[in-house]
């Protein structure tokens, strides 16, 4: 709770350019993954397809994501995250990244690379408790770390 108050102080930095929560998840998503058709945004959060669809409007509202055919040649249009929409949640990001860098400020190197290690574990046992894994580009493949081990596969690396 602390550290979600803590962001809120960041808030009044940019405060205009800041996104709604709904908005900032759903363009991270498609920002991590390309173009998503709202039954994909559906399924990848859990939500009904009701309440996603309302979340992307707003996003097509602010002119933050567009519609586009789906460039793998299926049926469902696409949103995707416009220029706006990439500048905004750049933005937002970096709102985050100088509001936690100021939180560790006085931790050493090995502190900080130490949080990131148990942050990441932590958000991985979330993600296969619940079954939906993020999409990640990261130096081991990438795709290793989407999705649960198999059988006798060893973990991925949680760093």
């Amino acid at each position: 709770m602390l550290l979600s108050r803590h962001q809120v102080l960041g808030r009044h930095e940019r405060d205009h350019e800041r996104l709604e929560r709904s908005a900032y998840l759903l363009l991270s998503r498609i920002d991590t993954q390309g173009p998503m058709s709202i039954g994909q945004l559906a399924e990848a959060f859990g939500l009904d397809t009701s309440t996603v669809n309302r979340q992307t409007a707003a996003l097509l509202r602010c002119g933050l994501a567009e519609r586009v055919a789906d460039p793998d040649g299926g049926m469902a249009r696409k949103l995707r995250i416009t220029d706006e929409g990439g500048r905004r949640l750049s933005g937002h990001r970096e709102v985050n990244r100088s509001c936690l860098a100021r939180i560790v400020a006085g931790w050493s190197p090995e502190e900080v690379r130490e949080l990131e290690d148990v942050l990441v574990r932590l958000n991985r046992s979330a993600e296969a408790l619940e079954g939906r894994y993020w999409p990640r580009t990261e130096d081991d493949g990438g795709g290793a770390a989407c999705r649960p081990p198999a059988p006798g596969e060893p973990a991925p690396p949680t760093a």
